[in-house]
């Protein structure tokens, strides 16, 4: 009876060892996320990980040039593997219209990348690091193994630091090529692309301590949430210059972030001329003060070698008239608002005003303005004429008439 009873009990097949074999052989024959394909990236991506504290802990210079070696290999042989993830996997499932949105937009971001090839071989190789760091970096986020995470993080952080600033030193090169129009508004979209996806993915990722980076980035995080108009979209690539001054100094030099602010002044001198609402001609116009506050307080300040020394000269005049003008913000900060906004529209004046009739719009706006800040004149734009005609030939005075002057 008992072996009787023994023969008929009845086992739960989900808990013995041979149900759990099968299942996990079962996974690992299936190419998904739970598959072959991850289970090579997870080996990979802890040799690379071992690699790389061994790198950072090394103090010993013969030693680490050996351990970088290692790095370098590990690192090549564990994007491949991410790679033949990609291509193994989701552009299976893609195929077979079985993937979900996530792996849809991977698979649109790769081919994205591929096509970079064609133009720039540099940018598509850092791109593709980028693009294939991200991947996975999201993998491991999803498997929720917290100190898998913790480790990977620190490989990660440094990696896309390297990746970014190489980014920003490619296309600081790209601006001082010969490029038209065009190509020299890309190459700028760029800049200013990869900066803000620094910002917004890398940064906060990041412990930091800098009060000032902490407040910029605040700041930069209001233009996250909702719709922007173009002033908007303005203001946050001033923010985000503001922000690259203390991150990317070597990467985006002192000359490329110059340039990056003329880029900035000259499309919002373009927005206040072009637009016809006031309101956003007004905001437009508020923006170019900051602008121009922030050009000279984070860029010209510190700027060692000038082109021509008379422009050197031109702006220690102006730093001048800047530090007299801050010693009377006791006396009336209204007072001082509009002083302020004086002086820096007739140091603009005095830049544009050498380019003839190409800045004439935005130089009939400033004279404007300082018509209502009370800092120039209205003449009115009148001319009396005397109408004369011919009497037995001598001219005659028939009598004096106001008339539009031209």
């Amino acid at each position: 009876m008992e072996a009787r009873e023994k023969s008929l009990r009845i086992y739960d097949t989900k808990k013995t060892f041979f149900s759990k074999l099968t299942v996990t052989f079962t996974k690992l024959l299936t190419p998904t996320k739970t598959g072959i394909n991850n289970l090579l990236i997870g080996m990979k991506r802890s040799n690379v990980i071992k690699s790389f504290m061994q790198t950072e802990n090394c103090k010993d210079e013969e030693k680490n040039k050996l351990y970088e070696k290692r790095f370098e290999d590990a690192y090549t042989l564990y994007l491949e593997s991410v790679d033949q993830l990609v291509m193994d996997t989701i552009y299976k499932k893609v195929k077979a219209d079985t993937a979900t949105d996530f792996e849809k937009n991977a698979l649109s971001k790769y081919y994205n990348v591929i096509h970079i090839k064609e133009n720039d071989e540099l940018e598509y190789k850092l791109r593709k690091q980028k693009y294939l760091l991200e991947l996975d970096y999201n993998n491991v986020k999803e498997s929720g193994k917290k100190k898998t995470l913790d480790t990977y993080t620190k490989l990660y952080l440094y990696q896309m630091e390297q990746i970014f600033k190489r980014l920003l030193k490619h296309y600081s090169m790209k601006l001082s090529e010969k490029l038209t129009p065009m190509q020299k508004d890309e190459t700028y979209d760029k800049i200013f692309d990869t900066l803000e996806d620094y910002i917004t993915n890398i940064l906060p990722l990041k412990d930091i301590k800098d009060t000032e980076l902490i407040k910029q980035s605040s700041l930069f995080e209001t233009y996250e949430v909702g719709k922007l108009d173009q002033v908007d979209l303005l203001d946050k690539r001033m923010i985000l210059l503001a922000i690259s001054r203390k991150l990317f100094v070597h990467s985006l030099p002192l000359v490329v972030a110059e340039k990056c602010y003329v880029k900035l002044l000259k499309d919002t001198r373009n927005l206040i001329v072009d637009t016809k609402i006031q309101r956003k001609r007004e905001n437009a116009y508020q923006l170019l003060l900051r602008l121009f506050e922030q050009y000279n307080e984070k860029l010209l300040s510190v700027k060692i070698y000038w082109d021509k020394p008379n422009e050197k000269n031109e702006y220690t005049t102006f730093a001048n008239k800047c530090k007299m003008l801050e010693e009377t913000r006791k006396d009336g900060l209204k007072d001082y608002e509009i002083k302020k906004q004086i002086l820096y529209i007739r140091e603009d004046m005095r830049k544009l005003e050498k380019y003839n009739d190409k800045y004439y719009r935005i130089l009939q706006f400033y004279r404007n303005r300082l018509v209502s800040l009370g800092d120039m004149k209205l003449v009115k734009n009148k001319c009396k004429t005397g109408n004369y005609k011919l009497i037995k030939g001598k001219i005659s005075r028939k009598e004096i008439i106001d008339e539009a002057a031209c």
